[in-house]
């Protein structure tokens, strides 16, 4: 019985009319989250990662140029109206954004805000909705939730700002939540904590779950699956164990020599730059930082294609293997 995706993207593309040209920010992306999986989306800043989704989401301004397909719950979000997207938007789908302080009305008590967003999709009082969002502050873990419902966003620390956020994000039982850097800035204490509660929404309510971010340890800890970015295109995706275990592109295993680990002596960080957008390089756009490269590399864009279990956008990939792993 096959399973139909919580989310599933087809060749999404966005690009930025600027005054120096057209920035080519994502390119050909496509992917499926099946319901109740956690999707972890990595890689370095400006790889696409958080436009991407910014894209589904319909929040990208209007200087963004969006092509390609979004479907969840078999609504297309790409292209879709205004009123479409505030029917989708918390309903069947949500965000949580990096910044909850800005995201968060500093003007409104945060039980407010979350009954706003219940009363947006629900025919329910205002007394049930303020009942429905003390429940989900206690769910996200807030201590004295009646309490805190009652305060502002400024009387929060970041981490019970990011529950508010998450609370918000599930007061309608979404089926996809996208999460952009949710423990970005928390100490290590914090960011536990959060993703306890992700991983208890992804359990108890069967919420899909993209996570967007950098932190590759963030991503051991929750993911099922990841999808490697770079330049605006997947350069690899795999099980979360399968990508540790043995990274089948060259990038990725850059990523993985960047960290820190109790048998690493030293960093080893990725030399040079990531491509200017602006003028994509017409073929594999991490030769030029790639230790690995030929002339070959700069011919073609090379496509995913499976290898050992995952799949790589790297020509080299199989006689690659043993220097990867």
């Amino acid at each position: 019985m096959t399973t139909v995706p919580a989310l599933s993207i087809r060749d999404l593309n966005v690009t930025f009319k600027t005054l120096l040209g057209q920035v080519q920010a994502v390119r050909g992306v496509s992917l499926d989250v099946a319901p109740g999986e956690v999707l972890g989306v990595v890689g370095e800043s400006g790889s696409g990662k958080s436009v991407s989704f910014l894209a589904v989401m319909g929040l990208l301004p209007k200087s963004a140029r969006i092509t390609g397909s979004a479907v969840v719950a078999e609504t297309e979000l790409i292209g879709a109206s205004n009123k479409t997207m505030r029917k989708a938007r918390g309903a069947k789908i949500a965000m949580i954004f990096q910044d909850p302080l800005s995201a968060l009305n500093p003007v409104q008590r945060v039980g407010h805000q979350i009954v706003e967003m219940i009363q947006a999709h629900q025919s329910v009082s205002k007394a049930d909705a303020m009942s429905r969002a003390v429940e989900l502050l206690d769910i996200v873990g807030i201590p004295q939730p009646k309490d805190r419902a009652r305060q502002y966003a400024h009387e929060f620390s970041g981490g019970m700002r990011q529950r508010v956020m998450i609370a918000m994000a599930i007061a309608n039982d979404p089926l996809m939540l996208i999460a952009d850097e949710p423990t970005t800035a928390l100490d290590v204490t914090v960011q536990a904590q959060i993703l306890e509660v992700l991983e208890r929404i992804r359990r108890d309510l069967g919420t899909a779950v993209v996570l967007i971010t950098h932190d590759l340890g963030v991503v051991a800890r929750i993911a099922d699956r990841v999808q490697v970015m770079y330049a605006g295109r997947i350069v690899e995706r795999s099980e979360v164990v399968a990508l540790f275990e043995h990274p089948t592109h060259p990038y990725t295993q850059g990523l993985m020599q960047s960290l820190p680990g109790p048998t690493r002596e030293r960093l080893h960080p990725i030399p040079g730059a990531p491509p200017n957008m602006l003028r994509p390089p017409s073929g594999c756009a991490f030769a030029a930082r790639c230790p690995h490269s030929i002339p070959a590399c700069s011919l073609e864009i090379p496509e995913l294609r499976p290898i050992r279990g995952s799949e790589s956008a790297c020509i080299r990939a199989e006689e690659l293997q043993e220097v990867l792993s």
